[in-house]
């Protein structure tokens, strides 16, 4: 029986499909544990696959090429080095499970399949994976150790069983996205868990973005009294090697490193900024470009492309309209200059002319409308994306979560692009963030320090200049009241008359419902977007488009 137990916890960044890829960073992490004299190597769900698969795990074919990719990884274990813990998808018996594998010896010692499967917000796991039984732990040189995936750590049951069955280390591997004040739920949990049986916890948890969702890593140690033995850095691709030793009452950790998980703004920037980082390279782009306008969202949009791809990566171009103010050109380049990126100015006036006049003989004697407004729009879209096509630089849109909940955005026009980093930010949040900006520069950031965004961008009234005079506030209600109202309604789900009794007018709070409902037409054709908060517009809320329902009727 062994009285010394070293476990190395690898935070790492699979891409979903890239199981050659993935494999290489499993035997990369393995090698390294090894070199640190490592019994055991602990990574995360599905890392051989990258998570979430989605309908990817429903074909065959990719089900076998990962059930090949972990019996590679088994073989290696022949070496007489570390034993390895790693997720996968495991197709037996007609079903597919979301499995966690121990590998050792050279080939897969135990198989253990995750009991608990998630079906809420981003997660619909029942679709594509089989519940596996309740398990019993498996056994690291002389040690029982409690594997648990991901979602098995959020209920009582799994712990549960694997206490009564004879358990000593709970370890639980996880691929849990970001969300506002995620990283607490998550410890709570585990605090929960090791309260219930006494048992010391390993947390492991991806890193990455994929597509909407980002990983935030932030694994963990408690020990069975519940103090932290280790805190892994957030945002950061690192491997953590833990020292174990048995005393009388069970298996302690040695203390090792806790750094601070950051919070609030400087959590969400990191969101969005490693959301957009990955999406970037991992769909082979070389770069980005967007429109620069001048205004809040678009600045923010662009430090944040700065900061996660570097300025030599961004390209921003400015498209004037007649209705451009000389303060939004001056803004706009002052911003460009701040950041450091590449910055063109290319009008519009002669495309809208032209539009307008091909369009006349059907528009008639009509007058001006939102029409032509949308026409300035679409004719940037078209611009912007010629751009995209010819120099094979990604289009970024920026919209914001208050602008794109109410249908403020034109279709084909600004929300042209392939990717959004304030998709799931309120405008509020727009403000609150370029602010922190300004005085911060995140770590791992490689966009320049200092004020990136002009201040008087932060001070003046928002407004999209597709008319004489025009402001945001013209149309909608103040943002402040804007977002707090969609908070109830969208975030929280709340009724109209619940909403109302927080303070606002009934009738405003009744609009913006009817606003949200009609614009899912629009948002289902939106470009991806950073995951922030617990209700996002994509994955987490599914509405549909043909809804004749409104809660404001019913009162």
């Amino acid at each position: 029986m062994t009285d010394h137990l070293r476990i190395a916890l690898v935070q790492a960044d699979p891409t979903v499909g890239d199981l050659a890829g993935n494999l290489a960073l499993a035997r990369a992490a393995r090698a390294e544990a090894a070199a640190a004299g490592a019994d055991l190597v602990v990574l995360t769900e599905c890392f051989l696959s990258g998570y979430p698969q989605e309908d990817l795990v429903l074909k065959p074919a990719f089900v076998k090429a990962c059930m090949a990719a972990v019996e590679a990884l088994a073989a290696d274990t022949a070496d007489g080095g570390p034993d390895v813990v790693v997720g996968v998808p495991w197709a037996e018996k007609d079903k597919v499970f979301n499995a966690a594998l121990h590998l050792a010896g050279g080939g897969i010692e135990a198989r253990r399949f995750k009991h608990e499967l998630p079906n809420y917000g981003v997660f619909d796991e029942p679709r594509v994976f089989a519940q596996g039984p309740l398990p019993g732990p498996v056994g690291v040189r002389g040690v029982r150790v409690g594997v648990m995936v991901c979602e098995d750590m959020w209920a009582p049951d799994v712990t549960e069983c694997l206490e009564e069955t004879g358990a000593e280390i709970l370890v639980s591997i996880n691929a849990s996205p970001f969300e506002v004040m995620k990283h607490d739920r998550r410890l709570q949990q585990a605090i929960a868990r090791v309260t219930e049986s006494g048992l010391p916890l390993v947390y492991v948890n991806q890193l990455g973005g994929q597509d909407e969702l980002v990983f935030d890593g932030g694994s963990f140690v408690l020990n069975g009294d519940c103090s932290l033995a280790h805190q892994m850095p957030a945002w950061t691709d690192a491997i953590r090697i833990t020292d174990w030793r048995r005393s009388g009452d069970g298996w302690i950790c040695e203390t090792g490193e806790r750094p601070a998980v950051p919070e609030g703004n400087a959590a969400i920037y990191q969101a969005c900024m490693r959301g957009l980082r990955d999406y970037v390279r991992k769909n082979r782009f070389p770069s980005v470009v967007l429109g620069l306008s001048g205004g809040i969202d678009s600045a923010l949009t662009a430090a944040i492309a700065a900061d996660a791809l570097g300025p030599d990566k961004v390209h921003t171009i400015m498209l004037p309209s007649r209705f451009t103010s000389g303060v939004s050109l001056e803004d706009a380049q002052a911003c460009a200059d701040a950041l450091g990126v590449h910055y063109d100015t290319v009008s519009i006036a002669e495309g809208v002319a032209a539009a307008e006049a091909a369009l006349a003989p059907l528009f008639g004697d009509r007058p001006r409308d939102v029409t032509e407004e949308n026409l300035q729009s679409r004719m940037r879209g078209l611009l912007l994306m010629g751009v995209s096509n010819k120099l094979g630089s990604m289009l970024l849109t920026t919209g914001n979560k208050s602008e794109v909940a109410v249908g403020y955005a034109t279709l084909y026009g600004d929300m042209c692009g392939g990717f959004n980093p304030l998709k799931d930010l309120y405008k509020t949040q727009v403000f609150a963030l370029s602010e922190w900006r300004n005085q911060n520069r995140p770590e791992g950031a490689l966009g320049p320090a200092g004020r990136v965004i002009p201040q008087r961008i932060i001070d003046k009234p928002p407004t999209a200049e597709l008319r004489e005079n025009q402001k945001d506030e013209d149309s909608l209600p103040p943002y402040d009241v804007l977002d707090a109202i969609l908070r109830g309604l969208v975030d929280e789900d709340r009724s109209v008359d619940e909403v109302t009794a927080r303070g606002f007018d009934r009738a405003t709070v009744a609009r913006i419902e009817h606003l949200v409902y009609i614009a899912e037409y629009k948002r289902r054709q939106a470009a991806p977007g950073v995951k922030i908060s617990p209700r996002n517009f994509g994955r987490d809320r599914r509405y549909p488009i043909t809804n004749a329902f409104r809660d404001a009727r019913q009162g």
